[in-house]
Order: structure tokens, then sequence, then C-alpha cells
């Protein structure tokens, strides 16, 4: 049950960077850079989680 919410936990945190990465003042690529990095560390903390790792 714990790794259900440890993983729940880390989606909302993803989620939540990723829309106060649309709120920065930043130009369109930079976004883009910052989204895809936020998204390759998200995925991989929820692979640590699935003991894929």
């Amino acid at each position: 049950m714990s790794i259900l919410i440890s993983l729940l936990i880390t989606v909302l945190v993803i989620f939540l960077v990723l829309y106060l990465i649309q709120m920065l003042p930043l130009d369109g690529r930079a976004k883009q850079i910052v989204q895809v990095i936020v998204i390759v560390i998200g995925i991989i903390s929820l692979l640590r989680y699935l003991a894929v790792f």
C-alpha cells in the first residue's frame, strides 16, 4: 500500500512541477527543455519505486 501512495505522490508532484513551469515567463524552447527534463526525472523515479532500478 505504501508503494501505491508513493507512486501517487510522485505523479502529483510531477504534474504540479509541470504546471508551475507553464507559469514561468520563459520562451517556448526553454519550457520544452525543462519539461522534458522533469518528465525524464519523473519516469526514472517511478521506475525506481517499482523496483526496476
